[in-house]
């Protein structure tokens, strides 16, 4: 072999070995997903907040992921989906795992707040053997526009900082078996979260689009009296906590063997027609006698009563001043057997409108009866409520010259018992008046403004009335529904008459809600601050065209500009104002909404077409309405009207009939008796529809047809209108009917 063989054959093993090493380091170089899909990785940033959206393209199943910041970043909080729980690592590394696997083509979202903005993410993909699956780094883009006012789903992933979020309990000093409320901000939107008592559950609440909450909570009776941490805990399971001391229960007495014996619920002045709750103090296991004496020290009632193992005691009945007790001073003799008290007090009377109930208790199925007197001559309007606040009934009355107010309610045995309130008002004079349904009545809370809107800075005065001496709470909630200030404490006087101002310097202007409670029993009222009249466009319906005789009214309608007052009135036929009352066009989406189911027909309201006329500075609106008998007719009665001695053609008349079920034949003649011809000049022209339902006309109103015949039946409205456009010169009417009937011919 020569020394060039040698030579060349060096030169090609050469280059075979430089081909076979660069092969090597193609292969060890070349991205392992040239050969097959993995794990994809987005993500998406507005400001601090990022979302992370992992999509497993690979064959294997991702059971955990993990992701770190660059040197210049670091994690402030995260977010996972439901099922996926996450640990930060001393080292800065989020590892989020699941119990359920990612499998290829699903997908995960987890979100996470930086100290700073648009950070690049490393990420690593692993399996349940924590053999790495991918590995990347992700950097984020724009987040996609938001479509407006559409609500997340529950399960849908929100990114906030829970360390952010606050919430408080009012009182602050909450008991055991009061109801507490709860309020926050900054927390996820739209979601559900539960409340907690340690590791009691206690409810659940839903956030509103800005992550606030308004709730109520009621702390259970067999909750120790003890410092305990109330929290609140989102699907995740993360959790915001504070800390508070429970006490006792209300009004418990400390056990001791010698508690003065105290009597309460008398007020130095009674009316007749007061309802009084009687209650006090006394030596626990003992019993008290109560002896109530005239001003001539004759005893006219004597009542017993036991003292509980707390040193509480109450009269099992309240007492109802009847009203025909003598005007004077009276006194009650208290004893346990041990002390001895004695209370005076003087029956008067400055109440313009006094009312009771035949009974204080009433079975269901039972007639409720009232009655009392008022100011003569003048209407009274008179309210029923049942035990949640609802009003079942209402009518106005007009009394006469005697002043006696006889009121009755036919109740049933499925009704709901309980407190019934029945309110009776009398220009500005307004008295509550309580009887119960199946249990004896007790006093609720209620409350009531002197004024419906103020001015910022006015001072408004509030007066409340319930059970004597009691300690009620007064929470005003703003616009936002957002509690306004502290909560108010205030003690009612003997008689359960009370009365607070409150001063609305820096209120902004809008709708408020006053809230007053007492345990478990609270009211509601509306204010509102700084709102004028002048609503621009406004219109309003009622959700029928026809009512009857003490039936309730629905009134709806809009303005074209919210948060306004408008006056609504109802006007009975012959336009006479039968009820006033202002109120709030509350602002909505678009201009203001009004509603209102206040107004009723009065019971002795008389037919016709009637009004309900609503104000708002110079602008107004009329709805007409009928107001139709409520009553069975016996017999026929038939009416005209429009009649004149001397008719030309074109004039129209009303021809009424109001009768009973059956056919109504009218036949229309010359005044010799004889059918006009259907060539007569004077054949009227007519048209019949009705009002709703199917009309039962059993022939077509045509020119060649020398009568018409209306058949009634059971499906037939109560109500039905025909119109002709032109006059005979006389009506003669056939009829035969034998059940009720109502229909106009005009």
């Amino acid at each position: 072999m020569t020394k060039r063989d040698y030579m060349n054959k060096s030169s090609k093993r050469g280059i075979f070995l430089s081909i076979i090493l660069l092969f090597s380091i193609l292969i060890i170089t070349i991205p392992s997903n040239i050969y097959a899909e993995e794990v994809s990785v987005k993500s998406f940033a507005f400001e601090e907040t990022t979302i992370i959206e992992i999509t497993n393209d690979s064959n294997e199943q991702v059971n955990s992921f993990r992701i770190w910041l660059g040197s210049d970043f670091s994690f402030k909080s995260f977010k996972t989906e439901k099922g996926w729980i996450g640990e930060k690592t001393p080292q800065g590394v989020i590892i989020f795992t699941s119990s359920e696997t990612i499998k290829p083509g699903e997908s995960v979202k987890f979100g996470i707040k930086t100290d700073k903005v648009k950070p690049g993410i490393n990420w690593k993909a692993l399996d349940k053997g924590d053999n790495q699956i991918s590995i990347g780094k992700v950097l984020p883009r724009e987040l996609p526009d938001v479509v407006q006012n559409t609500k997340p789903k529950q399960d849908q992933i929100q990114v906030y900082d829970l360390s952010e979020s606050i919430f408080r309990i009012v009182p602050e000093k909450p008991n055991v078996g009061s109801s507490i409320r709860v309020t926050g901000d900054k927390f996820a939107a739209y979601q559900e979260f539960d409340f907690y008592i340690n590791s009691k559950k206690i409810g659940s609440f839903e956030t509103d689009k800005d992550g606030h909450f308004m709730t109520t909570m009621k702390i259970p009776k067999d909750q120790k009296a003890d410092r305990v941490d109330f929290k609140i805990i989102d699907k995740n399971g993360g959790e915001k906590k504070i800390s508070l001391r429970i006490g006792e229960i209300d009004n418990r007495i400390p056990e001791t063997q010698n508690i003065k014996l105290t009597i309460k619920g008398i007020p130095d002045v009674i009316h007749r027609g007061d309802f009084l709750e009687i209650f006090g103090t006394g030596d626990p296991g003992s019993a008290i006698t109560a002896e109530i004496a005239n001003s001539d020290g004759e005893i006219i009632n004597s009542r017993t009563a036991e003292i509980d193992n707390k040193g509480n005691w109450k009269l099992d009945e309240p007492i109802i001043i009847a009203l025909d007790t003598p005007f004077g001073k009276y006194s009650a003799t208290i004893t346990d057997g041990r002390q001895n008290i004695l209370k005076h007090w003087i029956v008067e009377s400055d109440k313009v409108i006094i009312i009771t109930s035949s009974s204080l208790k009433f079975d269901p199925g039972e007639v409720m009866k009232f009655n009392g007197t008022a100011l003569p001559n003048n209407p009274i309007e008179l309210v029923l409520e049942d035990p949640l606040g609802k009003e079942i009934f209402s009518d106005i009355i007009q009394i006469d010259d005697s002043g006696f107010v006889e009121f009755e309610f036919p109740t049933t045995r499925n009704i709901l018992e309980g407190t019934y309130t029945l309110i009776a008002t009398q220009g500005k004079e307004k008295e509550f008046i309580f009887a119960g349904i199946g249990q004896l009545p007790s006093i609720p809370v209620n409350l009531e403004f002197d004024k419906l809107n103020y001015k910022a800075g006015d001072t408004a005065i509030i007066s409340l009335i319930g059970k004597g001496s009691d300690i009620v709470s007064l929470l005003i909630i703003d616009p936002s529904d957002r509690q306004k200030g502290d909560t108010i404490s205030i003690t009612l006087q003997p008689d359960g008459r009370g009365s607070y101002s409150l001063n609305l310097d820096g209120y902004a202007s809008g709708v408020y809600n006053a809230i007053v409670s007492k345990g478990n029993t609270k009211n509601t009222e509306m204010f509102a601050v700084g709102l004028q009249t002048g609503s621009g466009e406004i219109q309003i319906t009622a959700v029928k065209d026809e009512y009857k005789p003490s039936e309730s009214i629905l009134i709806l309608g809009n303005t074209k500009h919210g948060d306004v007052l408008v006056t609504l009135t109802l006007i009975n036929e012959k336009g006479e104002k039968v009820k006033s009352k202002e109120i709030f066009a509350i602002k909505g989406d678009k201009g203001g909404q009004i509603s209102d189911d206040s107004f009723r027909i009065p019971s002795n309201a008389v037919p016709g077409q009637w009004k309900i006329k609503a104000v708002s500075g110079s602008n107004f609106y009329d709805f007409m309405f009928e107001v139709i008998p409520d009553v069975v007719v016996t017999g026929m009665i038939v009416s005209f009207e429009g009649i004149t001695n001397q008719p030309v053609i074109g004039d129209l008349f009303n021809f009424k009939v109001i009768g009973t079920q059956g056919s109504i034949l009218l036949e229309i003649s010359w005044c010799s008796g004889s059918l006009p011809t259907s060539s007569s000049r004077f054949w009227p022209m007519c048209r019949c529809f009705c009002r709703s339902l199917r009309c039962g006309v059993s022939s077509p109103c045509m020119p060649s047809s020398r009568r018409w015949r209306w058949s009634a039946s059971a499906t037939t409205p109560s109500w039905w209108k025909s119109t002709s456009r032109k006059w005979m010169p006389e009506v003669m009417e056939t009829r035969t009917v034998s059940s009720p009937l109502i229909f106009i011919w005009t």
